[in-house]
């Protein structure tokens, strides 16, 4: 089966973008596909493929402890990011779990290590669905099969946007303020703290900040909300005050957060 679904995925690129996303050779490739992609995995890209949500599937843009991300197209050719989860790291479970654990949101999960990476990337799949309907600046989510989620690609020509940390902001005063603003929004509006929010979260695209990896995001009812609030806030202060940014106290802040604005 894996043998047909990578048939599939190399039919999706043109011999040109093949050899720019890969170089390597054809056998190698498999053994390269085969290597990442578990055939649960396989066949859930097989299955985005056939019902036209990707028009095709490239390389790697991104590596984290969690996921990878791979560039796409879609639909009109739209850029897509394609956030697989791993479910081979157990430390990384065990890491996670106490953002799951205490969402209302999440109740009654399988406790075995594939339910807990299925129940964090529909996690990641709802906040970012909640927080772009609000108008936010996230992702926009696409799709969601089992431990794959589509969503749109920040950047252009298969080229991320910068992070954040990667950038020379020309008026750091206002990118602060657009991020002290998503917190806000985020906890009043959508009742969810990022939980991991700094400048390894964020990207600079045309001028303007977009938060991603909303994945550890949890309700304001869950236990550890105001730990992670207040860790957010601390790390963009931090980000922030080092660049000569005049920044609001975590006080004020949370006083604003505490009346509803």
């Amino acid at each position: 089966m894996g043998k047909k679904v990578y048939d599939k995925l190399a039919r999706t690129e043109s011999a040109q973008e093949k050899h720019q996303r890969f170089r390597i050779k054809r056998s190698e490739e498999f053994d390269y596909l085969e290597g990442v992609f578990d055939k649960p995995t396989l066949l859930v890209i097989y299955k985005l493929l056939n019902d036209g949500i990707l028009s095709r599937f490239g390389g790697v843009v991104s590596t984290g402890k969690e996921s990878k991300v791979y560039y796409a197209r879609g639909q009109r050719a739209r850029e897509l990011a394609i956030k697989i989860y791993t479910t081979g790291n157990i430390e990384f479970r065990r890491a996670i779990t106490r953002y799951i654990i205490g969402d209302p949101r999440f109740q009654g999960i399988k406790g075995d290590s594939t339910g807990i990476v299925l129940t964090w990337a529909k996690k990641e799949y709802v906040n970012l669905k909640t927080l772009f309907g609000l108008g936010l600046r996230v992702p926009e989510p696409v799709a969601l099969r089992r431990n794959v989620l589509v969503m749109s690609f920040i950047g252009k020509d298969g080229r991320r946007a910068p992070l954040l940390k990667e950038t020379v902001l020309e008026r750091p005063g206002e990118a602060y303020n657009d991020l002290i603003d998503f917190m806000k929004r985020a906890y009043l509006e959508a009742e969810l703290v990022h939980g991991d929010l700094s400048e390894y979260n964020v990207m600079v695209h045309e001028g303007k900040t977009y938060v991603m990896d909303v994945s550890q995001g949890v309700s304001i009812k869950h236990p550890l909300a105001r730990e992670l609030l207040e860790r957010d806030l601390s790390n963009v202060n931090r980000y922030f005050a080092g660049l000569g940014v005049k920044v609001f106290s975590q006080e004020e802040v949370l006083s604003v957060l505490r009346s509803g604005g």
